[in-house]
C-alpha cells in the first residue's frame, strides 16, 4: 500500500513512520518538505506520491499560545485539513485526520461518544473541529480519530514536563479537577497501522466517518503524574492537587474529556489497552523504570 504522511516530525508521526516503514511504500513528509498554507504544494505532493492513504499528523497543538497566534492555528489546523482532503479526494485516496478530545466542552458526566454535540473551549479546539468539518465536506473517504493527552518521549507533554520539574522541585502542584484519558503515541501509532491494514484487506467504504481512540480508563493530571513517578521510580517529590482556578492558563480546559472507544471496536474489531499499561510501556521502553 502507498501511504503520504504527513507531519512525519510529531510525537505521533515519528512513531507512525517508524511502524509504517514494514511492509509499506512510505512517504514521509513534515512542515520543512510540505508548506501546509499552500493549496498548490499539498495536491502536487499528493498527486506526485500517488497514495492509497494519506495520513495527517500535522497540527498546531500549543493549546494556550494558540489564544494568541489564532491565525496560525487555523492556518494548519482547520485549513490545511480541508486542502489535504481535498487533494485526496481527487487523487482517490483515503484520509486519515487526527483530532482532539478539545472539541467538546467537558461539560459531560459519562464517556463521549462521535455522536455527542461538539462545544470547543478555546481556540486550538475550535480550530481542530473547524478541521474536522474541512475533511468531512471534501466528500473523500476518511477516518477521524479524535484522542487525547498525548505523550512520548520527544517533543512537548504532559510526561516530559513532570520528569523535568520532578529534577528541579521538591514540591509539585498540579490540577486535579480535569479528567481525562493518557495516550501513549506509539500505542496510537500502531492502532493506525492496524487500521489501514484492515482498510487494505477488506476495503470497507462504509467504515469511513469518526472515531474515538485513546487508552481505555480515564485520570486526572495529578494522578497521571503520581503514577509517572510512581513508576520511573522517583521518589522524594510531593505532587499535591490543586483545582483548575489555582492555574490559571490563557485557553480554557474540558474538566471532563473522557472519549468512548465503543465505535471503534465495534467496526474494527480493535481495543486500546488501558492507560497505565500504556505509561508501563512508555516508562520501561524509555529505560527509565530499569534506570532507577
Amino acid at each position: 500500500m502507498n501511504i503520504l504522511l504527513i507531519g512525519r516530525s510529531g510525537q505521533v508521526g515519528q512513531a507512525l513512520e517508524r511502524l509504517l516503514h514494514n511492509g509499506h511504500d512510505l512517504i514521509a513528509l513534515d512542515r520543512s518538505d510540505l508548506d501546509l498554507t499552500d493549496q498548490g504544494a499539498i495536491t502536487s505532493a499528493i498527486d506526485d506520491s500517488d497514495p492509497d492513504v494519506v495520513i495527517n499528523a500535522a497540527a498546531y497543538t500549543a493549546v494556550d499560545r494558540a489564544e494568541s497566534e489564532p491565525e496560525l492555528a487555523a492556518a494548519i489546523n482547520a485549513t490545511a485539513p480541508g486542502l489535504i482532503a481535498e487533494a485526496s479526494a481527487a487523487a482517490g485516496a483515503w484520509i486519515i485526520h487526527y483530532s482532539t478530545d478539545y472539541v467538546f466542552d467537558g461539560s459531560g458526566t459519562r464517556p463521549y461518544r462521535e455522536s455527542d454535540l461538539t462545544q470547543p473551549l478555546g481556540t486550538y479546539g475550535r480550530t481542530k473541529w473547524e478541521g474536522e468539518e474541512a475533511v468531512r465536506r471534501a466528500n473523500a473517504e476518511h477516518l477521524i480519530l479524535r484522542t487525547s493527552w498525548v505523550y512520548t518521549w520527544h517533543g512537548h507533554n504532559f510526561l516530559l514536563t513532570m520528569l523535568r520539574l520532578a529534577s528541579e522541585r521538591d514540591l509539585l502542584k498540579v490540577v486535579d479537577d480535569q479528567i481525562g484519558s493518557p495516550t501513549y503515541a506509539e500505542d496510537l501509532a500502531s492502532m493506525t497501522v492496524s487500521i489501514i491494514e484492515k482498510l487494505e484487506i477488506d476495503e470497507l467504504n462504509s467504515v469511513a466517518g469518526t472515531y474515538h481512540l485513546t487508552h481505555q480508563g480515564q485520570t486526572n493530571w495529578c494522578d497521571f503524574a503520581r503514577k509517572i513517578f510512581a513508576l520511573a521510580g522517583i521518589k522524594g517529590v510531593e505532587v499535591e492537587g490543586i483545582p483548575t482556578e489555582a492555574y490559571p492558563t490563557p485557553a480554557p480546559r474540558p474538566r471532563y474529556s473522557v472519549l468512548d472507544g465503543d465505535r471503534l471496536k465495534r467496526v474494527f474489531n480493535l481495543e486500546m489497552p488501558d492507560w497505565e499499561s500504556g505509561l508501563r510501556r512508555c516508562i520501561e521502553e524509555g529505560g527509565l523504570a530499569r534506570s532507577k
